[in-house]
């Protein structure tokens, strides 16, 4: 009767009135209390059709079942049933005791027939619907279903059907990765995952983790402690099949083929891990370690045994299959975003990873045979489940473990550094960099502090007494420790060792100190001792040790050059010891390394010139005797060092700026004579930089003598500061070879002087009317103004000024001169032709005006040498007419036309250009 009566309401009622029956009856159930509900459920079996009174829980039990059952028999969709169900899951997804959602499931599923049914829908309602939040609650309850299996007495619906469960939900995980990889958002540069992909995540790892537990979950394992026989831990990575044969015995047929469900979704792990390590790398880096390296091995896992389906039953793939099974049973836990219950499992699991670590390590010790195949690749799984690990931990927590684990884990982890295996190194290494950069960050702390100072940096500092890998290992993690923490005596103990240590303590501090070096060469920060690093360095320069020395040069070479200059000149110049020449290597490596960098060139010269300064002024400014000082180790590097350089424009003006902001700097001086050549090949714009000078110079006229006399103490130091001014460029042009004056055609040099309008008639050589090189050198050679020594230099630099211009020029300068005795003008002529003659011989010598000027050479000598000015105009003469002399026997022999009879025409010509 009470079955037709519900065939009647299916058949009559609209599908609508049927989903409100539905809604209502679920909402009954879910609501009730879960007491309430075990107690109807108690009374009642699956097979019950007692329908019970209208409104009850009885009565919604009894038509829950038939819907489920109904459903199951003409295979409908449950999505009435199941979709409050997830809702329901996922607003009490923080419930700390059984609720209703469950203990229903758990009901229908000690039917095989319900259960086979509600498994398949629950595995297909999430492909079905896009509901973001019903995929969220899905991914919740999911993971409660394989994961929580309650009581003893109590789930036994859910745990007798947890393998075939786990089996028909991992259809699934496709589709979960799809949620997980489309559920990153970017946020400064870094992956972030939403709330819904970070359960995917979480839920596709109990999924997977399941399949490798083959129905045992983690907690009911036997410990760690006692590993040995069967319960010895699989290798991470065989490569042989000796190798697998060695491995725990075969399973059986079940968990063979639980096993190839895993295998077959080795893709979606290694996409799932590629997407934890893009969250983690960011905020958990120790975990995000880990992560790579269980990548890593994914990727080599599929490589070495082949990852299509269709190998699947191989035996080949079946070796790879029980190896994934067997450590991601631990990588699943490990690598869970969000997990509740891992604070009361994980000092377990730490137990458990430093016993494994501490067993394989007795067993295969170093030199042993097996100790790739059976030891070392077990050792790196599980430092790297120790990564994983440790890598979650925060705040108190973290420092919570190692309080109590620390004597345990530190021992452990400094014994894995004498492997000599690399990647058991790095991951070590790891381990201590987060371990003490969270002690770190806990600083004031007592017990932070003291296990940092006390026990952990003591320890890695002890490993610099042996040259062998740990050492390696450790210089690294001590680098970035002294790096980010200079102030305490870590660095201090490193540069101790590193100048009065043994050999072997000085070749560690030596890799210690370059690892610092290394991370700082980007900015050099300046919370580090340099000075002191410097110091210690310098000292290395005189080391026994080869490579100690060939390093602390290299180490020099590429710190900031402001830190190493000063001390790095003042040894060179001042110290004849063993140090003198490798440090005179080094600093030609500075320059060279820094070759077209202005700023370090003028900061070696500045520090030269600081240098003898200081040697100087301590000896009162006379040589003391036993000084060892001597600039010209420096300067003897420059010609070197300048022949390394292929770009001098980005170097002249620079130069040449420090050289008018120093015109008194001798040191200045000599450095631009030994890169004369360079500065002639780059002449235009040498000559460019120094008419801009010119240009802003003052000039020495009457109004500045006038004001010097009126004075009654004339400030010495502004004129002799005047005078260096106004010497200064013409030291720099004095520099400059002959060839460079050659150029006739060149403006900046020559000017307007060239068109010959401005030595047309006799008058005063204005720069301002020209405004070239030769019409400065003019106006300063024949001020009578201007000092004596400015007047002198540009006599002489007229000289090269070519006889094309010079020589017109000075003879109406002289010939005027000459009619006003002017012995100061005259002078200054004959000492530029002078000049102009030893340098150019016959080239000077045979221009049209010279007949003219001798003329004019023989009329001053007829004068009477009755004044000292006269007297030295006379001597002038004579050694003018001389050089004219020299240079007409000089004449090319290879002219046909006698000398007398050039000269002759010479004299014709100049008279016919003059008259």
């Amino acid at each position: 009767m009470e079955r037709l009566e519900e065939e009647l309401i299916r058949r009559s009622e609209p599908e609508s009135m049927v989903s409100v029956t539905v809604g209502r009856f679920m909402s009954t159930l879910l609501s009730a209390r879960p007491k309430k509900l075990l107690d109807s459920l108690s009374r009642r079996s699956l097979d019950d059709s007692q329908k019970g009174s209208s409104g009850s829980v009885d009565e919604a039990l009894w038509f829950l079942h038939k819907c489920v059952r109904d459903a199951a028999e003409r295979e409908e969709a449950m999505d009435e049933i199941l979709v409050p169900i997830i809702e329901h899951t996922l607003r009490f997804k923080d419930a700390k005791h059984s609720n209703p959602a469950m203990i229903l499931l758990n009901w229908l599923f000690k039917d095989e027939l319900l259960f086979q049914a509600v498994s398949r829908n629950l595995s297909e309602i999430i492909s079905r619907n896009e509901d973001r939040f019903l995929a969220l609650g899905w991914c919740l309850l999911i993971r409660r279903l394989v994961e929580d299996t309650g009581d003893q007495g109590f789930w036994n619906g859910i745990r007798e059907k947890h393998s075939m469960f786990v089996e028909i939900v991992s259809s699934c995980v496709p589709h979960l990765l799809t949620i997980v990889r489309n559920g990153s958002i970017l946020q400064d540069g870094y992956e972030v995952p939403s709330r819904l992909s970070l359960s995917a995540a979480d839920c596709l790892l109990s999924v997977t983790g399941a399949l490798a537990k083959r129905g045992d979950t983690l907690v009911n394992r036997p410990k760690p402690s006692i590993i040995t026989g069967t319960h010895q831990p699989a290798a991470l990575m065989p490569n042989s099949s000796e190798k697998k044969k060695k491995q725990v015995s075969q399973p059986e047929d079940s968990n063979s083929e639980t096993n190839c469900i895993l295998w077959n979704h080795l893709e979606e792990l290694t996409r799932l891990v590629q997407c934890l390590f893009a969250w983690n790398r960011k905020t958990r880096l120790l975990h995000a370690k880990g992560l790579n390296n269980v990548l890593k091995w994914l990727e080599e896992l599929k490589e070495h045994h082949g990852g299509s389906q269709k190998e699947a039953g191989t035996e080949v793939s079946s070796g790879g299959a029980l190896l994934l099974s067997s450590c991601w049973k631990h990588y699943s836990v490990l690598l869970h975003m969000e997990d509740k219950k891992f604070s009361k499992i994980s000092k377990e699991l730490l137990e458990q990873y430093l016993s494994g670590i501490k067993y394989y390590s007795e067993s295969y010790p170093q030199g042993c045979a097996d100790s790739k195949t059976g030891g070392i690749e077990t050792q790196k799984f599980f430092l790297n489940c120790l990564c994983l690990l440790l890598g979650r931990f925060e705040g108190k927590k973290f420092e919570s473990i190692l309080s109590e684990y620390g004597m345990k884990l530190v021992p452990c982890l400094l014994h894995q550094l004498r492997s000599n295996n690399e990647e058991i190194s790095e991951g070590v290494v790891a381990i201590f960099k987060a371990v003490i950069s969270k002690l770190q960050s806990q600083s004031g702390d007592s017990f932070s502090d003291t296990m940092c100072m006390d026990v952990v940096i003591p320890s890695l500092l002890h490993l610099l007494d042996e040259r062998d890998g740990a050492a390696k290992a450790v210089s690294v993690l001590l680098a970035d420790y002294c790096f980010k923490n200079a102030d305490n005596n870590c660095l201090s103990e490193v540069l101790q060792r590193l100048v009065s240590g043994t050999t072997v303590q000085r070749l560690n501090s030596m890799d210690v100190i370059s690892e610092v070096i290394l991370m700082s060469r980007d900015s050099f920060p300046s919370h580090m001792p340099w000075k002191e690093i410097v110091g210690c360095l310098l000292k290395c320069l005189g080391d026994e040790e080869a490579y100690i020395r060939k390093q602390t040069s290299e180490l020099l070479k590429s710190i900031e050059p402001s830190f190493v200059l000063p001390e790095l000149v003042e040894l060179i110049c001042s110290t004849n010891g063993k140090v003198q020449s490798p440090a005179t290597k080094t600093l030609l490596g500075v320059l060279k390394h820094h070759k077209e960098d202005s700023d370090v060139i003028c900061m070696s010269l500045t520090c030269l010139s600081n240098t003898q300064a200081l040697d100087t002024s301590e000896s009162n400014g006379h040589p003391t005797e036993g000084s060892t000082f001597d600039s010209d180790r420096v300067l003897k590097l420059i010609p070197e060092w300048a022949r390394s350089v292929h770009n001098w424009s980005s170097l002249i003006g620079p130069l040449l700026d420090k050289m008018f902001l120093e015109p008194s700097n001798a040191i200045m001086v000599r450095f631009l004579s030994c890169i004369s050549e360079h500065l002639a090949d780059a002449s235009d714009m040498v000559l460019l930089h120094v008419l801009s000078h010119m240009k802003e110079q003052n000039k020495m006229d009457e109004s500045f003598i006038s004001t010097s006399d009126t004075k009654i103490f004339i400030d010495k130091t502004k004129l002799d500061n005047s005078l260096f001014d106004h010497l200064c460029p013409l030291l720099i042009l004095r520099l400059l070879p002959q060839r460079v004056f050659d150029d006739i055609e060149s403006s900046t040099i020559y000017g307007k002087l060239l068109g010959g309008d401005s030595v047309n008639e006799y008058r005063d050589i204005k720069f301002e009317d020209c405004k070239c090189i030769a019409a400065f050198l003019l106006e300063r050679a024949f001020s009578k103004f201007e000092f004596e020594e400015v007047r002198k230099l540009a006599a002489e630099l007229c000289g090269r000024i070519h006889p094309q211009v010079l020589y017109p020029t000075v003879l109406l300068q002289l010939e005027k001169a000459t009619e006003l005795q002017d012995c100061l003008k005259i002078k200054a002529c004959l000492f530029s032709i002078c000049t102009s003659l030893v340098a150019r011989v016959w080239e000077s010598f045979s221009h049209s005006v010279t007949p003219k000027i001798r003329k004019v050479l023989e009329k001053i000598l007829l004068w009477p040498s009755d004044e000292d000015e006269i007297s030295k105009v006379h001597h002038g003469c004579i050694d003018c007419l001389a050089l004219m002399i020299c240079a007409e026997l000089q004449y090319p022999e290879s002219s046909n036309t006698p000398k007398g009879e050039k000269l002759r025409t010479a004299e014709k010509d100049a008279s016919v250009t003059l008259s």
